[in-house]
């Protein structure tokens, strides 16, 4: 069994006897026996140092910890999963030389790590044990207490019955989860946060937003949080306290993730996941997610992976995640290569491939559309925000069946239908995947190649939203991504869909301010309008000798 922490300057008989703590065994229903004690005190006091210890509810002593005077290091213990109750099962007892109380550092050990208790035992300067403190969690409560911190004058004065005392304790915390979670549910559990500088507003808005993001990849949305810090935090993005308040408070509502939405740096994910074993995810991996759910074709597929990988590499760091499935066959290994590195290479190469594989995809696609330029009939790409109801309008114009769902990017796929028009005319409209604020660029990049199908467009018909209050940002966001693909210079028309949930005189007027046309994709009356406006821009010379 091996000792952890700081062993430097030990002798090795005292490791030895460090390491006799592992046989050691406590009663399930004692928090610590007065032998453990008074053995533990005479060895801290022998080194001169903090010593810990790690004990389960069967009274197995799991881990020894050395610290030094003032404190000790846990070690991980995310292999030790959460119950229900979100108690780890575990109880950390450990020395204080200078007769200290539990400070601030112990009771936030408790908290983050979701241990049963955190114990205190005083060590006199004949080594033997003196006062006892032991700590622990509370269910959320009116007053906002977190930790409850109890005493006994010596190890002997210890009357609890642990078993008892800890079965009621998670009773206590799963019946208050149970009042904003259903635990039945498998979903995974998040927390919003956002960390700027901008109006409160502005970021409220945008966990808005996220949070339709979340419900698209089937997050339960448990709470939010905004920090607006005068000075953002290179390390944690906020401040390591507030950190720490909102870690402590995910735990006691039975989160299992949080979702910034900001996009963090890979040193801020190591910074945050120390705290907690809690997932911690930004924006663009939310995002990225979600189109992970939703590319059916291989063309998505593919597109999506190649975006996952740009995004993983940089924040690659070596915490023992495998990517075995990405090995690129016989002869993978390097010699003196680490681990990272090899995970890096097989990323890279894996990178390459699908790059590769997303050029002979495209030139598929460039034979399709160099048939679709030959036959002459005009092209038309219905381009938006996510959600704005831009497959609907194409069901509703080709009475097809393209997938529609009220979820942000319920389809990624492109698809392309006929429109006929009187007089045997007719035209090809395409749809594309959506867009969105703060688009991952890994995900511009890996989508250019569908997006190329703009490029051929005759037309593009730019659907708004009209009923959502931030459809202005929404036009100014998509007009900035078609600006960074080049296609500024194919004409635009904007349709305002959703016409029939905005009273009509504001709809006008905003018709008449975006030189727009409004159409209800549920309603096929509505639509003479747009069906007018391209015969007369495909066709003019003939609808004037209609006239």
């Amino acid at each position: 069994m091996q000792v952890h922490g700081n062993l430097t300057g030990l002798k090795s008989s005292q490791v030895k006897a460090l390491e006799r703590l592992y046989r050691r065994r406590v009663p399930p229903d004692r928090i610590i026996t007065p032998e453990l004690a008074r053995y533990l005190a005479e060895q801290s006091l022998d080194i001169r140092r903090q010593v810990g210890l790690i004990i389960d509810r069967s009274g197995t002593v799991r881990y020894v910890i050395v610290g030094d005077d003032r404190e000790i290091v846990i070690p991980d213990l995310s292999g030790y999963g959460r119950g229900r109750s979100g108690l780890r099962g575990l109880r950390c007892i450990h020395t204080h030389l200078g007769g200290e109380s539990l400070n601030e550092d112990d009771l936030t050990d408790l908290a983050l790590l979701c241990l049963d208790l955190m114990v205190s035992i005083e060590v006199d300067e004949n080594g033997l044990p003196g006062r006892v403190e032991y700590a622990h969690l509370l269910p959320p409560n009116p007053d906002g207490k977190q930790v409850e911190v109890e005493a006994a004058a010596s190890v002997y004065d210890l009357d609890v019955d642990l078993g008892s005392f800890l079965r009621s304790l998670e009773q206590e915390l799963e019946s208050k989860i149970a009042e904003t979670v259903d635990l039945s549910d498998p979903r995974e559990k998040g927390i919003l946060i956002s960390v700027s500088q901008q109006p409160r507003y502005e970021a409220e808005d945008s966990l808005d937003e996220l949070a339709e993001l979340a419900r698209s990849a089937e997050v339960v949305v448990l709470d939010r949080f905004i920090q607006r810090p005068r000075k953002i935090n290179p390390r944690y993005l906020m401040g390591e306290g507030k950190a720490r308040e909102v870690v402590i408070r995910a735990l006691q509502q039975g989160a299992t993730l949080l979702i910034f939405d900001q996009d963090l740096t890979p040193a801020q994910v190591r910074a945050i996941a120390e705290m907690t074993d809690l997932k911690v995810i930004d924006r663009s991996q939310l995002i990225l997610d979600i189109f992970a759910r939703r590319a059916h074709t291989r063309d998505g597929k593919v597109q999506v992976e190649l975006a996952q990988l740009k995004y993983i590499l940089p924040r690659l760091v070596g915490r023992g995640v495998a990517f075995s499935r990405l090995m690129g066959g016989i002869g993978g290994r390097g010699p003196g290569e680490t681990k990272l590195e090899i995970d890096r290479r097989r990323i890279r190469d894996r990178i390459t491939r699908l790059e590769n594989e997303l050029k002979n995809l495209s030139k598929g696609r460039l034979q399709r559309r160099q048939r679709r330029i030959r036959s002459g009939v005009p092209i038309i790409s219905i381009v938006g925000y996510t959600n704005a109801g831009k497959s609907t309008l194409l069901n509703a114009l080709t009475q097809s069946k393209v997938l529609t769902e009220d979820l942000l990017f319920a389809t990624l796929d492109t698809s392309s239908r006929r429109l006929r028009f009187p007089m045997e005319r007719e035209v090809i409209i395409t749809d594309t995947v959506g867009f969105i604020r703060k688009l991952p660029k890994s995900l511009v990049g890996a989508f250019r190649a569908t997006l190329e199908e703009l490029e051929d467009a005759d037309m593009l018909l730019h659907v708004v939203d009209v009923a959502n209050p931030r459809f202005e940002e929404q036009i100014s966001a998509v007009e900035k991504i078609l600006d960074d693909l080049d296609l500024g210079r194919i004409p635009r028309q904007i349709v305002f869909n959703k016409m029939d949930l905005v009273p009509s005189p504001q709809v006008d007027a905003l018709c008449r301010r975006f030189d727009a046309i409004a159409v209800s994709a549920r309603d096929r009356k509505t639509f003479a309008p747009l069906l007018n406006m391209l015969e007369e821009r495909f066709w003019p010379r003939e609808m004037e000798g209609s006239d």
